[in-house]
């Protein structure tokens, strides 16, 4: 049986815009396919319309009540470009017959190798990758920079000698900068098994290996964040910006981390407001230590009329939150 086609031509007359199967005598049935004959067939009249249609679904199908689980559809695993080989590989399944075996009885047709080196030791950091971004709520597109950050680092065996969940790590706070969610070293090393020496030691390698460079990190990279899990309001976050910046602008605090001024920018802009937090509260969050954060907070907070935006509405003075002095190790306010 030939198969039927109906042209659809253009308003201009020119060549047919749309090709379109349908029955001579029927032409507004919707036709059925066969899958099984391969055939699609007319409702109305039962016209084989069209043979021989070539099927694109799996070869088998797979039911969750079957004793046998197995997916036996033959399309594989998803193309990984990241890998050496693509993934492209064939696996050769244990043969049960007699053609399988030789007289000594060993298998023929043997598998020369499941999985290159290469590729062992990419999936592996990939894993490691993965994991730790899942553990801080990264999204897809961090996790992707970071995989390709690694394989550049692979193929070039720059960082050879060096351990994998190192540079899987530094990868992974390399990529959070360069797709403008930066993240502290101390968050990295919270959800990787290395240390935070090493995970700063690889970093200055890998940007020195790919001839790449990052944003410098800045109090505002953090501030939404740290105040969003502190539960504080806008108008504290706010507040909070502006006294990080302008503290940065006066010069106030030299040598400071970014990180570190944004916990003490936090405390006074939270101190000076009726939603108050703990130094304790303010560094659990951060993972400022308590002493850095008066450290930075006893820089500031001399200036501190010079801080605050002119809008702000204070609910309470600085007074209590006066920056501590060590005295032995018991901290006093000032009087």
């Amino acid at each position: 049986m030939k198969l039927e086609v109906g042209l659809c031509s253009s308003s201009s007359g020119d060549a047919p815009a749309l090709t379109r199967v349908q029955c001579p005598n029927h032409p507004d049935a919707i036709l059925v396919e066969d899958y099984r004959a391969g055939d699609m067939i007319c409702p109305e009249c039962g016209l084989v319309v069209g043979d021989r249609v070539i099927d694109v679904g799996r070869e088998w199908r797979t039911f969750s009540n079957e004793e046998d689980l197995k997916d036996h559809s033959r399309v594989g695993a998803a193309q990984n470009p990241l890998l050496i080989g693509e993934d492209l590989t064939t696996m050769i399944g244990k043969g049960t017959g007699a053609a399988s075996f030789d007289e000594f009885g060993k298998s023929k047709y043997k598998n020369r190798r499941t999985i290159s080196t290469s590729d062992r030791a990419m999936l592996n950091a990939f894993k490691e990758i993965s994991t730790m971004a899942d553990r801080i709520n990264l999204p897809r597109n961090i996790i992707n920079k970071s995989n390709d950050l690694f394989k550049q680092l692979y193929s070039q065996k720059s960082l050879k000698g060096r351990v994998n969940n190192g540079i899987a790590s530094a990868c992974l706070y390399i990529a959070c900068r360069q797709e403008g969610v930066p993240r502290t070293f101390k968050e990295i090393c919270a959800v990787s098994s290395i240390s935070k020496k090493e995970i700063g030691r690889c970093f200055k390698l890998i940007l020195k290996a790919l001839e790449t460079s990052v944003d410098l990190i800045t109090t505002g990279d953090f501030m939404s964040r740290f105040c969003s899990n502190l539960g504080l309001p806008k108008h504290v976050q706010m507040a909070a910006t502006y006294i990080a910046r302008k503290a940065v602008e006066l010069d106030l605090v030299p040598g400071r981390s970014p990180v570190s001024v944004a916990a003490a920018a936090i405390y006074m802009a939270s101190q000076a407001s009726a939603e108050k937090k703990t130094q304790k509260e303010i560094g659990d969050i951060t993972g400022v230590p308590i002493f850095t954060m008066k450290q930075s907070y006893r820089l500031i907070y001399s200036r501190a009329d010079e801080l605050f935006p002119s809008d702000f509405k204070f609910d309470s003075s600085l007074g209590q939150a006066a920056p501590a002095v060590k005295t032995g190790t018991v901290f006093v306010l000032k009087k």
